[in-house]
């Protein structure tokens, strides 16, 4: 059985699909929860479902060498959902194409250091966007930069604020999210 670590920053509702598909599936196991915010909303996620969990201390993740703390887990592949570090080179080196990012907007528009949450939709609306989305795609050394796998697209109206951008985009990220990550393990 093939052992993902999920990645987050913030409230874990992608993580929470993710760990709901793969329960119901039983063909991939979440095998460590990894945030940077000891009152992340993932963290209680984690708990709930008896999953390890790890909280990384400011800076930790570059001056650890965390990828010994993969290999020691067998992680097999490396999910970010929602993820606000950057991940170190000695982790993308160990996990080549076995790490992806879900990125709210439609990339390569809309991507890069600060472009995440509420500053992606805010960015779409500004520019009177008619659809945005949710990009799948490989992390490499440089933000939202990595070789794209999957896009999935939604509609825009006129009317619509941030708000209603980001509900929609992450009704992609749940419906789409973890059938791609299954495909990618088989």
């Amino acid at each position: 059985m093939k052992k993902i670590a999920i990645f987050a920053s913030g409230g874990g509702s992608n993580a929470q699909e993710i760990i709901n598909h793969f329960e119901r599936n039983g063909t991939v196991e979440v095998a460590l929860i990894v945030s940077n915010d000891t009152d992340s909303g993932v963290v209680v996620r984690a708990e709930t479902h008896d999953i390890p969990f790890y909280i990384l201390n400011k800076g930790e993740l570059e001056e650890l060498e965390f990828s010994l703390v993969l290999e020691a887990l067998e992680i097999d592949f490396v999910v970010l959902a929602g993820f606000l570090k950057k991940i170190p080179s000695d982790i993308i080196e160990m996990y080549p194409n076995k790490i992806v990012n879900i990125h709210p907007a439609l990339l390569p528009n809309y991507g890069g250091k600060g472009m995440y949450g509420s500053n992606v939709h805010k960015a779409v609306v500004a520019a009177r966007e008619k659809e945005s989305g949710m990009t799948i795609h490989y992390v490499n050394a440089n933000y939202d930069e990595g070789s794209i796998i999957e896009q999935h697209k939604t509609e825009l109206l006129p009317t619509d604020t941030a708000e209603d951008c980001a509900r929609k985009v992450l009704a992609l990220e749940h419906k789409f999210f973890a059938i791609c990550i299954e495909k990618l393990l088989n």
